[in-house]
C-alpha cells in the first residue's frame, strides 16, 4: 500500500472532516441508536482521522482496532484519548492480511480514502470477507474523478486525465479502481443483499485554503508527470499559473469524493 505522510494526513484532516457526507453519517448514527456499546475495527487508519470523526455518532461505549501498516503512523492513532473509548492498534498489510483485520469480536468496519487505492479483486475480497461476517461498513473519501478548476486553464482537462489515470495504476494492491471503486462497491454491497446509503464527499478548497491547494496540485503535477502523456514543460507551466493563482487567492477547487454505509440484510 502506498503510504501517506503524517504532515498531509494532517493538512488534509480538517477538510475531510467538513467533506464527509451528512447524510451517510445520520445514517451510521441512526442504525447503532439502540445500541449501548459497539466494537469497531478501521482498516488503513492512518493517524485516527475516522475514528476522530465518527465517535460522536456512535454508541456512548466504544471499542476500537484501528489497522494500518505504517507504524509511524499507528502510534500516533494511538495516543488519542477519548472518554469511554478503548482503542488497539494493529499493524497489518490489509493487502496480504485483510481477514485477519477482521476476525474477531468486530461489529462494525470503517475506511476512508482507501477503496480508491485497491484493485477489483481486492474489493471483491473485502465485500466477500465483510458479507461473509454479516458487518456494517462505513467507506468515506473514495475518490471519483470529478475535479473542478478555478481559474480554468487550458491544461486542465489534460492534468485531470493524467490523474485519473495515475489514479488506477498500482497502489500496493494490484492495478486500481480508482474513480471507479466506489460506484463498483455499492453495486457489489447490493448484489449481497445489503441496503446502501450513499452521499458526495468532495473536498471545496477555498481562495484561502493555500497550503492544501498547494500540495494538491504539486500532486497532480506528479501524476501527470509520472503517466508521461504531457511534456514536462507543459506540466511545469501548467504548476506554475495554478501556484501563481492560489498565492494571489484567485483558486478554488473541487475534488470529488464519495461516502456509503452498507447494512447487511438483517440490520434492514
Amino acid at each position: 500500500m502506498s503510504g501517506f505522510s503524517a504532515d498531509w494526513l494532517a493538512l488534509r484532516e480538517p477538510y475531510d472532516r467538513a467533506a464527509r457526507s451528512a447524510v451517510v453519517l445520520d445514517a451510521v448514527k441512526a442504525a447503532f441508536v439502540d445500541r449501548a456499546s459497539l466494537s469497531v475495527v478501521d482498516l488503513a487508519c492512518g493517524t485516527g482521522s475516522t475514528l476522530r470523526a465518527l465517535t460522536a455518532h456512535l454508541p456512548a461505549r466504544q471499542e476500537w482496532r484501528l489497522a494500518d501498516n505504517d507504524l509511524g503512523l499507528l502510534l500516533r492513532a494511538g495516543q488519542a484519548s477519548i472518554s469511554n473509548v478503548k482503542i488497539t492498534t494493529v499493524p497489518v498489510d490489509l493487502a496480504r492480511d485483510l481477514e485477519a483485520a477482521l476476525d474477531g469480536p468486530i461489529e462494525f468496519v470503517t475506511t476512508s480514502a482507501l477503496l480508491d487505492l485497491v484493485s477489483p479483486a481486492w474489493l471483491e475480497r473485502f465485500v466477500f470477507e465483510t458479507a461473509a461476517r454479516k458487518l456494517p461498513v462505513y467507506a468515506a473519501l473514495s475518490y471519483d474523478g470529478r475535479i473542478s478548476l478555478d481559474p480554468a486553464d487550458r491544461l486542465d482537462s489534460k492534468i485531470v486525465a493524467a490523474v485519473n489515470r495515475h489514479q488506477r495504476t498500482d497502489k500496493g494492491f494490484g492495478p486500481a479502481l480508482g474513480p471507479a471503486a466506489a460506484a463498483e462497491a455499492v453495486a457489489s454491497f447490493e448484489r449481497l443483499g445489503y441496503s446502501l446509503v450513499q452521499g458526495r464527499s468532495d473536498w471545496v478548497f477555498g481562495p484561502d485554503d493555500r497550503d492544501i491547494q498547494l500540495e494538491t496540485v504539486a500532486g497532480w503535477a506528479g501524476a501527470a508527470r509520472d503517466i508521461g502523456d504531457l511534456s514536462l514543460g507543459d506540466i511545469a507551466n501548467w504548476l506554475v499559473r495554478r501556484r501563481e493563482a492560489i498565492a494571489t487567492g484567485r483558486s478554488s477547487l473541487r475534488v470529488g469524493h464519495v461516502d456509503f454505509f452498507a447494512s447487511p440484510p438483517q440490520a434492514r
